[in-house]
């Protein structure tokens, strides 16, 4: 089972996709085909693949069997968050009656559409030249789902952040308020103010990596989800966890570090005197 394709001669070159055995598609009165890294390494041993005939089944055509004469790498043509699949490259010189036509620029691509409208149609004029855009732009159109899929994300963790940065600013400053008598006293018996910023931001990021332990366990549990939306990561990448795991304490620290100051900055008669 796999996925094909008919190119012509010079498809290889166009695509820059590395020639990895054997040969690309060459002008012949033979039918040759060209197949791709994952073809050959689940099917048949990379270094006796070239010489194999392949045969499209069924064949309502009666097309010969085709040599293979050559392996390619492989080409993410399914999507950049889908793995490579068994594909074979039929060589064919003759158009498809809807063929695709790829140009390599060293410009702008656009500059150079009227140019090859005008080509094609010299070549054939009663073919109609349509949907011409660059490579870039199609590939930014395929990726638009996941795109926005991942800016959503990017809102919806922000939008946690920022929550949960006000829960622990607002927890603190509540339990700095109810302890104002006792951080007075500390204060008048000769507490130092670095203690008591030290007390309340510790107590602060207990609660957070608490919080971040769950959330471990909870992106873990639902790793296999995320599968899908990824592209040369993976779930369970080792740096990235770190780095929102610093992240999210480092926003907390921040939030507990402004009650910590205030209840530091408290005058020990001024408690006394309103309690």
């Amino acid at each position: 089972m796999a996925h094909s394709r008919v190119v012509s001669n010079g498809y290889f070159q166009t695509m820059h996709i590395p020639l990895l055995a054997g040969q690309g598609c060459v002008n012949s009165l033979n039918p040759r085909a060209v197949v791709n890294r994952s073809f050959a390494d689940k099917y048949l041993s990379e270094s006796r693949a070239v010489g194999h005939h392949l045969e499209e089944i069924p064949n309502p055509f009666g097309m010969a069997p085709s040599e293979i004469r050559g392996i390619v790498a492989d080409a993410r043509e399914e999507g950049l968050n889908r793995s490579p699949i068994p594909t074979i490259y039929w060589c064919a010189s003759a158009p498809t009656p809807s063929p695709l036509f790829l140009v390599r620029t060293q410009g702008d691509p656009i500059t150079m559409a009227e140019a090859v409208r005008h080509k094609i149609h010299q070549l054939d004029p009663s073919r109609s030249v349509f949907d011409i855009s660059p490579l870039e732009q199609h590939l930014s159109d395929n990726l638009a789902e996941d795109r926005l899929r991942t800016v959503l994300l990017a809102l919806f963790a922000v939008t946690a952040i920022l929550l949960a940065s006000v829960g622990v600013y607002g927890t603190l400053s509540y339990f700095v308020t109810l302890r104002k008598r006792e951080v007075g006293l500390r204060l008048a018996l000769g507490a130092l103010r670095g203690q008591i910023v030290t007390q309340f931001l510790l107590k602060g990021l207990s609660v957070s990596m608490l919080g971040c332990a769950a959330g471990l366990c909870l992106a873990a549990a639902f790793s296999r989800g995320l599968t899908g939306l990824l592209y040369g990561v993976s779930t369970t990448d080792p740096q990235t966890w770190v780095t929102v795991v610093l992240l999210v304490l480092s926003v907390a620290a921040l939030a507990s570090f402004l009650p910590s100051i205030r209840a530091a900055q408290l005058e020990p008669m001024q408690v006394l005197r309103d309690e």
